[in-house]
């Protein structure tokens, strides 16, 4: 079912930024984060393997809803359409990419580091942005100032926000979510540690629930 940007951000507070490496760790990772109370993810293109990944989580866990992030090129996009993506995410926004992604018919969450580049995504027809890379652009303070000229977008901050951050990002009026790798590392995958990995999003479930 297609879901606006809007609603998939309000289901989410905290959604996992995931980079999946082997096939075998895709059910076992979706139920860990479903379970847990999790029902937003987002897979990165850093992975050769991404896209098989995330139809394997798909098909384990149907109720999960799964964007594809890095998405840098129009072919990217297209990639995403042909597969079982919910929702698309890149870390900026080209004017190519950005008439590809409003293209897709897919909800999208374009990467906005700038004032600029935040005016031109709502000038398009962008109704929320990823903020990022969050921290080391201004953080709270830039988001709080945002709100001035740019009242009805919506944000997810993404980059370098920890669990002991999130909370706080969450709280900001113009913030629907936050974007964190903390939820399931990279090294926890690998070892295949879901007990870590549950417990660090049961956790992330009760910041902030909108």
């Amino acid at each position: 079912m297609a879901r606006s940007i809007q609603e998939i951000m309000q289901q989410a507070s905290v959604i996992p930024v995931l980079t999946v490496h082997d096939l075998a760790h895709a059910k076992p990772l979706a139920h860990a984060l479903f379970d847990s109370g999790l029902r937003v993810i987002e897979l990165t293109l850093r992975s050769p393997i991404a896209v098989e990944a995330l139809v394997e989580m798909k098909r384990a866990v149907p109720d999960l809803i799964i964007g594809m992030g890095t998405v840098l090129t129009p072919g990217h996009v297209r990639l995403c359409v042909d597969s079982s993506v919910d929702f698309l995410v890149s870390p900026g926004l080209t004017e190519e990419l950005s008439t590809a992604m409003m293209g897709s018919g897919l909800p999208c969450l374009p990467g906005c580091a700038t004032t600029s580049e935040t005016m031109q995504a709502a000038s398009v027809g962008f109704t929320a942005v990823k903020f990022f890379p969050a921290e080391q652009s201004g953080g709270l303070p830039w988001l709080n100032s945002i709100r001035g000229p740019l009242p009805d977008l919506r944000f997810c901050p993404t980059g370098s926000i920890s669990a002991e951050l999130a909370p706080t990002y969450l709280a900001a009026p113009n913030v629907d979510c936050v974007g964190g790798s903390w939820i399931a590392p990279s090294a926890l995958i690998a070892e295949q540690n879901w007990a870590a990995i549950t417990k660090l999003a049961k956790s992330a479930t009760q910041m902030g629930a909108n």
